[in-house]
């Protein structure tokens, strides 16, 4: 049956986000209704408020959150109700080039699901009767949401679901570019620019894998403080030099093995590179602008042997890696409970964002529906 749920609402561009309620449709063919216990605020969701994700108003936000499924639909199978789930704001067919060799993150059907399910339509209308977009197939801002099964991951329900939404996005980003993307290697190098809620997990993700020396840049004291407790060994804060690139290099000793562009710039990505000694790799995680560039000597790259990769959705798995990732917090080798800077009721959804765009919250600010 339908529900009546408040749900965060993008309805123009460049303006503060609302909290409405809307209906949320029952789930049709392989689709599953999810009650939400949590979700985070992410930094991709106010990309989405001013357009530099350009998906087009009136959207349901969120894609990082964590529930029971309520209600599933025809076809489904390997999920019933009560089941633990968290969205993943990629789409994975199983049956693309991508899925089929094991970079599910690139999976074809994404794209057909940026602000709809795969088929193109939504569960989600507000109360006059009107469409309302979702947020990468998922719109879990919201108290009940509609999605496809291609776009959960069933959990251990003994996880604690306000620690596992992190998962769904900011978490898997960040340690797959390190883990998945990159594959950092024990006794290494690395550089971390950017230690939000994405860097401070590229960090947790060198520190597993063993690497010797972390460097954690930020214009922000306070979130250079915090990069310390997930693992950085050493802090720069690059408003304070005049050239971070030399700085950083002359700190590593002659440059990283490994960089991660974790804001979003053109600019900091060309610092990542920069900073690589040779046969190095630098990996931009940050979604910039869509007309912003990079600008590199591009015969570095050949001397020098040096990548420069991206990495979306650190090139997850998530059948795979959600439940690796639990197993890691659950033996506390990485911190979740850490990464929650604040939460908030929905009610409080434009507070929180107002909050993240003031650089308020460390980490992660998270909405609780329970």
């Amino acid at each position: 049956m339908e529900q009546r749920a408040k749900a965060v609402v993008c309805r123009e561009i460049n303006a503060p986000v609302t909290v409405e309620e809307i209906i949320v449709e029952p789930p049709r063919y392989g689709e599953v209704m999810i009650k939400l216990a949590a979700c985070g605020v992410c930094h991709s969701d106010l990309s989405a408020t001013n357009g530099t994700i350009p998906f087009p108003p009136p959207v349901v936000l969120g894609h990082e959150g964590a529930g029971r499924i309520v209600a599933v639909g025809d076809g489904v199978s390997d999920y019933k109700v009560g089941d633990h789930v968290v969205s993943s704001f990629v789409s994975m067919c199983g049956k693309c080039r991508y899925c089929q060799t094991g970079r599910p993150q690139l999976c074809d059907q994404a794209a057909k699901a940026a602000i709809s399910l795969p088929d193109g339509t939504v569960r989600t209308r507000d109360l006059a009767g009107n469409r309302l977009n979702v947020f990468s197939g998922c719109g879990v801002m919201a108290e009940y949401a509609t999605l496809h099964i291609d776009n959960v991951v069933k959990v251990d329900q003994q996880m604690p679901l306000d620690k596992a939404a992190l998962i769904g996005c900011g978490v898997m980003t960040g340690y797959g570019a390190a883990v998945n993307t990159a594959k950092v290697d024990a006794g290494s190098v690395a550089v971390i620019f950017g230690c939000g809620g994405v860097g401070l997990n590229a960090i947790q993700g060198c520190a597993i894998s063993g690497a010797r020396m972390i460097v954690a840049v930020d214009t922000s004291d306070a979130k250079l403080e915090a990069a310390r407790e997930f693992g950085a060994t050493h802090v720069i804060n690059s408003a304070a030099e005049e050239n971070p690139v030399k700085a950083i290099i002359r700190l590593t000793e002659g440059g990283a093995d490994y960089a991660f562009e974790c804001v979003g710039l053109g600019e900091i990505a060309a610092q990542a590179y920069g900073v690589l000694r040779k046969g190095g790799t630098a990996v931009v995680v940050g979604v910039a602008n869509q007309k912003d560039m990079t600008s590199i000597r591009t015969a570095t790259l050949t001397f020098g042997e040096k990548t420069l990769t991206g990495s979306y959705f650190g090139s997850a798995r998530p059948r795979e890696d959600f439940p690796r990732l639990i197993g890691l917090y659950r033996t506390h080798r990485l911190k979740l409970d850490e990464l929650i800077s604040r939460t908030y009721t929905i009610d409080e959804a434009p507070q929180a964002f107002a909050d993240m765009q003031a650089g308020r919250n460390m980490a992660r600010g998270v909405i609780l529906f329970e």
